[in-house]
This record gives C-alpha cells, structure tokens and sequence, in this order.
C-alpha cells in the first residue's frame, strides 16, 4: 500500500502531463519530504531490444555538480606505482591477490571496481561474483585502465555510469533532493544529452520514449523532451 507521503504527492502531478525539466523539478521539491536525504534519478524507456547484441547502451556520463554520493572505489593493481596512485586519489580499497581472494568470498562493500589491464587477467575470473552486481570492470566506462589516480577522481567527483536493464529501461541518479533546482536541471542536462548520444545505430524510430523524473520516495514526473530536441 502506499503511504500517505506518497499518496498526498501522487495529488501533485497531473499523471498524463509531460513537464518541461525545470517545472518537473519545481514539482518534485514541493513533494512531501522524507526523512532521509533522498536520491534524485531520471529513468528512461527506450525503444531498443535488450537482447539484441547491437542494440546495447551503456555509458558514463560526469555530473557537473556530483551525485551527492560517497563512492567506495575498490581498486585491482599488481604494479606499486598504480596502487600507490590509486591510493594518493582516494580509494577506500586497493590490492591484488588480497582483494581478488576477498570477492571470490563475496565480499563487495564498494561501489566500484577500477582495475588495471595487467590485473584484468585474474579479475575477469570474478565474473560470476561481480557481473550480477554491475560491479566489473570494463574499458567501455573507464574502469579498466593504467591510470588509476585519474579513474578514482572521476568517479569520485560525480561520473555514473549508466546501462539498459533487460526490460529496455535505463536508470540514472542525478543528484539529492538537498541540491539547489539549478544544480539538479545540470546534472539531468548531461545525462539525458549523455544517454541520447548513446543511441545504438542500429535502433529505428524513437529512441528515448518516454523519460521521468523522480526521488526514491516519490511517484515520477514524466518530462516533456522537447527542449531536448536531439534526444526526442
């Protein structure tokens, strides 16, 4: 059942309505507020097929105003200079055997994985551990490469990452409901340019759907992707 904070919101957004980004936001900050500093993400229904091997998306994308997030960066280096700057950038967890023997145990309390292209070799062995939790590295986004000092500072200065589900949706966090309205519309701007450049070219049609804009407790704002005319 939904709770009455979720009720009283459901009041305040017409359903049908397509809502230019700023006035979508506008709607979203007068919503009933939780207790807790919630997660503000846009998610978007894409006419692609998920099981069509051409038809993949998926990406990285850095918000201009962070995500508002405290990201845990494990990194995967055999070579001293390589953890050392991985280390002098800020991840929480950097190492090799000893990390590779941790996540064959199930350990994943990080939020990503950077690994180098020599260390690639055993962490792809972990597949089956951190592919289902989105966590492996990959070059696609960034997170296999030599310099590491470069990939932590990214990902911890705000760069998510997105990828389609298997029902052809693509979810992204753009920020909390404690950003400023200007600060949240930025950071929508770049993922849905973002998401939007990232059209297989392979899909026919309208690419990007339908988009919407919600909290992690509230109903969604569908948004009106005019002003957006790459993406519509």
């Amino acid at each position: 059942m939904p709770s009455k904070r979720y009720k009283k919101a459901l009041e305040m957004v017409e359903s049908q309505k397509a809502y230019p980004l700023k006035s979508a936001i506008e709607v979203l900050r007068k919503f009933p507020k939780a207790k807790f500093n919630e997660t503000v993400e846009l998610a978007f229904r894409l006419g692609v097929d998920p099981k069509q091997s051409d038809q993949m998306v998926r990406g990285t994308v850095p918000l201009p105003h962070g995500s508002g997030k405290t990201v845990r960066v494990l990194v995967f280096a055999k070579n001293g200079a390589a953890a050392d700057a991985a280390r002098a950038a800020g991840a929480e967890h950097v190492g090799y055997d000893d990390m590779i023997k941790k996540c064959t145990e199930g350990w994943t309390d990080f939020d990503v994985a950077i690994a180098t292209p020599e260390a690639m070799a055993e962490v792809r062995k972990l597949g089956k551990v951190l592919g289902p939790r989105g966590l492996m590295p990959n070059p696609k986004t960034g997170t296999v490469t030599e310099d590491t000092a470069k990939a932590v500072k990214e990902v911890k200065a705000g760069r998510v990452e997105f990828k389609i589900d298997k029902a052809g949706n693509v979810h992204v966090p753009v920020g909390k409901v404690s950003f400023t309205p200007d600060q949240i519309a930025d950071n929508a701007r770049s993922v849905i340019e973002a998401v939007s450049k990232a059209r297989p070219s392979s899909v026919k049609g309208v690419f990007i759907q339908s988009c919407t804009l919600s909290a992690t407790m509230s109903p969604p704002v569908l948004l009106d992707l005019r002003e957006f005319v790459a993406a519509a």
